[in-house]
């Protein structure tokens, strides 16, 4: 087996990304965290994230930013920046914003989601006039933590909707 390797993500990857993105969302927070997410939310929420089209519409976002770890062909990981969305009164859409970092079940253990972090931040330092923000879920203590390690602080929550249904996240800011 070859080592995962780190590159922007490009239109032809959209339906792998997409089936990637809706197996590790059900994998995270469904199987592995138990959210008990309505279907009716849930299946909107996937739809409107990781339909191929949806996809294909996020990967051309002026200003975003797409990468994917890949190994023989396959799709391990992406991450996902742009300009900042968050709601908190020192946010600014000119700073920048980590929206996504997903591994797959299979891929953890690897570093490819450490490796995909790495090169997220030093887009979003090149590409932000301000301060760096994740926004990341509340009960998921271990993203956190990496979070954390990289310098990055709890300043607010606010409420993700997935369909109908509201998580509750943290804001966090480096910077």
């Amino acid at each position: 087996m070859t080592e995962p390797v780190i590159r922007p993500a490009v239109d032809a990857d959209a339906e792998a990304l997409g089936e990637l993105g809706w197996r590790t969302f059900i994998d995270t927070f469904v199987n592995g965290f138990g959210i008990p997410y309505p279907a009716g939310d849930l299946t909107r929420f996937l739809d409107a994230s990781f339909s191929p089209a949806a996809v294909r519409e996020k990967l051309k976002e002026p200003g975003g930013a797409w990468w994917v770890a890949e190994r023989d062909g396959a799709l391990l990981a992406f991450a996902n920046a742009g300009p900042n969305t968050l709601p908190h009164p020192e946010a600014r859409p000119s700073h920048t914003e980590l929206r996504r970092l997903y591994v797959a079940k299979e891929a953890q253990g690897l570093g490819v989601g450490r490796r995909l972090l790495t090169v997220a931040l030093e887009w979003m330092e090149a590409n932000s006039n301000g301060p760096l923000w994740i926004g990341v879920w509340s009960g998921n203590v271990k993203a956190q933590a990496m979070y954390a390690a990289r310098g990055f602080e709890k300043v607010g929550e606010y409420q993700y909707p997935v369909g109908d249904w509201l998580d509750d996240e943290f804001i966090l800011r480096r910077g």
